[in-house]
């Protein structure tokens, strides 16, 4: 009886596995070619509302900047950008995730033909690759600043236009600062310690400010400072529309707005999801500094030996099913560009909205601060961030946990949620096997938001007991 069961159990984990993926192929399919209509849609709009449309990555360009300053940049491995950075040039990676992105039926036709070729003992060609990728965007942007064009509107027409989206627009000093919500006793002094907190995609530091940061004990508040930042492009932080979100900038970022700012010397890092990328290159830059690391659901995936790194790290986060619903979102997030751009115009530009329909429909009793968190940022930040952090850090990530393991001896500790339905737990275990030292703790029957939200108390004491043992 006991192996009828199981056999039903099996069938049936079969059949629904089936359904979610010729139902994603359909969807998906469908999303192919709407992101195609919304990209003739929005050049329209954008050229009507602003004079000018936004350059996108529907099609690589293999365009060079053409001026009395022209330059272009030629590389075997990968796109770059060369970007002005004041009087100095500087190199930069962007993830090729953003120029080459498969749609579901070119995928599939080349997955028959190989199948075909295989059968019958034909050769299929590889598609031919450029030997450097300037795609038109970009193009448009090195323009702009060789040119010294007059900067772009902010906000944009299809970005939020409220005094907590562009609070950093009203005065110069805030153009070049993240927010940062500090707490804690001013000024330095032997007895304190720093702790910066960084929060992942599409957050803010409203993630840490209205959980953990409540339930810190009187005494981690007397003898800690504590740094809560809202990256670049999120929250009240600056959302410039000409950026292109690299790592290099959220680190040189945090480094100017934190560090330099206020005179932090040694310090611990606490970071969720994408912020763990961010926290580990941190570390690697600053590894004399690092006091403690703590990683919540760390967005590592080994790449396999003759993978594309990025596109295979897009692959993972994004796996283009549309169940369960936490990687439908990612999926239309990360693949298609002007699909994402209409879920911002939707949900971000109007969340005060949503603000209102919550507090409303909840009688104000349902607190709405995860509607700052999800829902503060541009689709300009979110997409380039998702692209040029996650995508791009692929490479990068063997190297930083290797200097980890080798360079730094501070505390490494990292915590994932058992039902994390975006990332998957061995995220977790397998950036532990590459730093022996650190440990690992699931908690059970949480999930990517809840391993914070609702369990703050005891999560705080977690760090407090971290920041104890590191002290020691």
């Amino acid at each position: 009886m006991g192996g009828r069961g199981g056999n039903d159990q099996s069938l049936l984990t079969l059949a629904g596995e089936l359904l979610n993926s010729t139902v994603s192929f359909l969807v998906f399919s469908f999303l192919d070619v709407l992101d195609v209509v919304l990209c003739v849609v929005y050049k329209l709009i954008d050229y009507a509302m602003e004079a000018e449309w936004k350059p996108c990555y529907c099609s690589s360009s293999n365009n060079m900047i053409t001026s009395s300053d022209s330059f272009m940049v030629s590389v075997n491995r990968g796109p770059k950008i060369v970007r002005l950075c004041s009087t100095k040039l500087q190199l930069e990676d962007v993830s090729d995730t953003l120029y080459s992105r498969h749609s579901r039926v070119s995928e599939f036709s080349r997955k028959a033909a190989v199948a075909v070729a295989a059968s019958t003992s034909m050769s299929v060609r590889s598609p031919a690759t450029t030997s450097f990728a300037v795609g038109s965007n970009i193009m448009e942007m090195l323009k702009g600043k060789i040119e010294r064009r007059l900067p772009q509107p902010i906000p944009l027409w299809s970005d939020c236009d409220c005094k907590i989206c562009n609070s950093w627009s009203r005065s110069t000093s805030s153009t070049s600062q993240l927010y940062v919500h500090a707490e804690g006793p001013a000024g330095t002094t032997t007895t304190n310690e720093d702790v910066l907190f960084i929060h992942g995609f599409i957050s803010s530091s409203t993630f840490w400010t209205e959980t953990v940061f409540q339930e810190f004990t009187a005494e981690t508040r007397s003898r800690h400072r504590l740094f809560a930042v809202d990256l670049l492009g999120f929250g009240r932080s600056p959302k410039p529309a000409d950026s292109l979100y690299t790592l290099r900038e959220h680190i040189e970022m945090i480094e100017k707005s934190v560090l330099e700012r206020y005179d932090v010397r040694a310090f611990h890092i606490v970071a969720h999801s994408l912020g763990c990328i961010i926290a580990l290159a941190m570390a690697v830059r600053h590894p004399n500094a690092v006091k403690s690391l703590t990683l919540l659901a760390p967005p590592y995936f080994p790449v396999p030996r003759g993978e594309e790194p990025s596109q295979f790290i897009m692959r993972q986060v994004a796996p283009r099913k549309v169940w369960p619903a936490i990687a439908f979102g990612a999926s239309m997030a990360c693949w298609y560009e002007h699909v994402s751009r209409t879920i911002c115009l939707l949900i971000c530009k109007n969340h005060r909205l949503w603000d209102c329909l919550f507090k409303f429909f909840s009688g104000n009793r349902m607190r709405t601060f995860m509607i700052e968190v999800f829902m503060c940022h541009t689709h300009n930040a979110a997409w380039h961030t998702l692209h040029n952090v996650i995508c791009a850090s692929a490479e990068k990530m063997e190297s930083y946990l290797e200097t980890v393991r080798e360079k730094l001896s501070c505390e490494v500790r990292v915590f994932h949620g058992g039902n994390d339905e975006l990332l998957p737990v061995d995220c977790s275990y397998d950036l532990a096997a590459r730093i022996p030292r650190a440990r690992v703790k699931v908690f059970e029957k949480k999930d990517h938001v809840t391993i914070i939200v609702g369990q703050q108390r005891a999560f705080a004491r977690e760090l407090e007991e971290i920041w104890r043992e590191a002290g020691t």
